[in-house]
Order: structure tokens, then sequence, then C-alpha cells
């Protein structure tokens, strides 16, 4: 095991370990619900992130957009009228239309991806508090609907463990098909032994997450969308040529361009992409938020980051992965979460989330060096 997962798994069980004794109702099946949603919405930020940072670029402005995106749907909800389904198609293509051209501006115009963003947050927060007209815009309000079910539905407990199986099935094909693969090519595989351990071991973390949801209410609609979030960064990034050459590109850009990558293809369609995540990350949000408020999203681009570095996705480009993103989601949800049931002041938690992307930048330049 590399030494950064290794200390990944050790700092999970000491930040889990110290809430279980100081919090006990940190390892109560409610409040793991709710870690599950609050992991969920940063970890689909910072997936999103990952196909920004893999080819050199950063995103400021990802906790601005989630108020001004999700406060788009809410408004229009419910101020305009619209269906739920139609809000949120407006402020998805907005999103995706909006991230598009950031990304056009940084690659045709060559300006720093740092500068565009950082201007993007300004003026995503200047937008979100004008179309929430410096207010709160409930989510509840007039009954149930679309976008406040998205954190309030839970799967019922026997289709949880039926998709739990189909889920631990698929990983399985997957993981004999990639290792049949690499045999016939003559190539290096890991032991049999090794392999089905892996697969047994992923098989009961996710069952043991599934009964212990299914404790409370049941496994939450975010970790479902999560589930499908991971599932398609993770195919886009290592099952198509786009992923091959956003690595490539992060990589060595200059190598890139005269292989015949196209570079600004590339990056665009992953601002694109970050923008649609951007999206359902701020509707996720606001749904949890129970309203879009001026403070909807704050910071949360540093939650992403961190989740990122921490997970092992290197701030110049060329190395990230998306498991080692969601293990860097969780670690850094469970420390505001269990810091959240201690009533930790809250100049202390930004204190705490400081020196944890301190400490997550440190370390990415420290292995780098390796």
């Amino acid at each position: 095991m590399p030494l950064r997962d290794f200390s990944l798994f050790i700092a999970l069980a000491i930040i889990w370990g110290y809430f279980a004794v100081s919090a006990p109702a940190f390892l109560s099946p409610r409040n793991l619900s709710n870690l599950t949603v609050e992991m969920s919405i940063t970890a689909i930020l910072a997936l999103g992130m990952l196909m920004i940072i893999v080819p050199s670029h950063i995103d400021l402005a990802v906790g601005s957009g989630v108020g001004l995106f999700g406060g788009i749907a809410a408004v229009l909800v419910f101020e305009r009228g619209f269906g739920a389904p139609a809000a949120m198609l407006v402020s998805l293509v907005a999103a995706v239309l909006i991230y598009a051209f950031m990304g056009w501006v940084i690659v045709h115009e060559r300006v720093p991806a740092f500068i565009i963003t950082l201007a993007g947050l300004l003026i995503f927060k200047g937008l979100h508090w004008n179309v929430i007209h410096s207010a709160t815009i409930p989510v509840t309000r007039g009954g149930e609907n679309i976008l406040s079910l998205l954190t309030t539905w839970y799967l019922p407990p026997l289709w949880g463990l039926l998709m739990g199986a189909i889920a631990v099935g698929a990983l399985a094909v997957v993981a004999l098909k990639e290792r049949a693969k690499r045999k016939k090519f003559s190539l290096e595989i890991e032991p049999g032994d090794i392999l089905y351990s892996r697969l047994l071991v992923s098989a009961q973390l996710l069952f043991l997450f599934i009964i212990v949801c299914n404790n409370f209410r049941g496994v939450p609609l975010p970790a479902l969308l999560l589930g499908g979030t991971a599932l398609v960064v993770w195919t886009a990034t290592q099952r198509t040529r786009w992923g091959r050459h956003l690595y490539t590109t992060g990589g060595n850009e200059e190598a890139a361009v005269l292989s015949g990558v196209p570079v600004m293809r590339v990056v665009i369609f992953a601002f694109a992409a970050m923008g649609a995540i951007t999206a359902l990350g701020g509707w996720l949000q606001t749904a949890y938020s129970g309203a879009s408020t001026t403070t909807t999203g704050q910071l949360m681009e540093l939650d992403a980051i961190a989740a990122c570095v921490i997970g092992g996705t290197s701030l110049r480009g060329g190395r990230g992965t998306v498991v080692g993103v969601l293990f860097g989601a969780l670690l850094t949800s469970s420390l505001m979460n269990g810091m959240t049931l201690m009533a930790v002041a809250p100049e202390a938690k930004f204190i705490a989330r400081g020196l944890v992307l301190a400490l997550a930048v440190w370390l990415d330049l420290r292995l780098s060096r390796r």
C-alpha cells in the first residue's frame, strides 16, 4: 500500500476514534446518515475539481457557483412558478454554458485559471445575492417537490441491499475482466488471492454502510447521486480518450500539444463538466440547508480542493484518482461533522479547515519530491 493511502486510513481511523469517544452520537445511525449526505455533497464537488486539477488548473468559483445555481433553481420554483425539473434544467444549462465560457477564456486567451475563477467567485457571489434579493428563499414552501426531496428521500432498506448486491457483482465483473485483459497482453497482474481479498473487503464495507443507513431510514439519495457521479467521472477519466488526454495535458502540456492532443477542447470540456457538477452540488446544498441564503456554498471550494489533495491529486496536474478523492472527502467531512457535534466554535472550525488544507498541500509537495 502506498504511503499516502496508508496515511489516509490511519488519519481517518484516528479522527473517527477520537469523535467516537468525545461525541458518542458520532457513530449513531442518524448522524452517520447525516455524515453521508454532507460527505456526498463535498465529494461530488471534489470529483468535478479532480477534472480541473488534473490538467493543471484550479476552480475557486465552485463555492459561489453552488450558491448561485442552487439559488436560481430555488427562485424559479418558489417565486416564478416553474416546475422543479424545468427550474433545475435552466440552472444546469446556465452552469454548463458559463463554465464552458470560463474554460474557453482560460485556454484561448491564456489567462490563468486562478484569475478567471477568482473573478468568477466574486461575480457568482454578487449574482447570487441579486437573484435571491439578499434574502432567504426556502425550498420547502408549498409542499414537497423534487428539489426539496433531494436530501430528504431515502432508498427503502430492501432496495438498498439489492442495489448493494448489484454493485458488488458489477465491481467483481469489471475487476475480473480487467485482470483477464492484462493477462492477455502479458502485463503484470496482482495475485488472485489479493484481488479476491480486495473485493471481499469492498463488499463488506459497502454492505456495512447499507446496514447502518437502513438502521435509520435507508440509503440517502445524495449517496446514490454520488455513486452515479463517481462512476461517470471514473469512466470518463479512465476509460475514454478524453480521460487519457486530460492526464497527458496535466503531465506536460507542451508535449501534449506536440503529440496532437486537442488541449483546448479537453480543458473546455472539463470546465463544462465542472459546471454540471456545480449545479448538482448547488441543488443538493440548497436542499440540505432548507433554503438558499447569502452564505450557501461559502468556502466549499476549499473543501473540494482539500479533498482532492488529501486523496492524492497533485496540484501540479497529471495525477489523481476517483477513489482517492472519495477518501479525502470522507476525511474532511468527518472532521467537520465531528466538530459540529462537539459544538466547536465557528472560529475554531475555520482554523481547522485552514490547517487541513495547508497540511494537505504540504504533504502533496513532500511526496512529489520523492
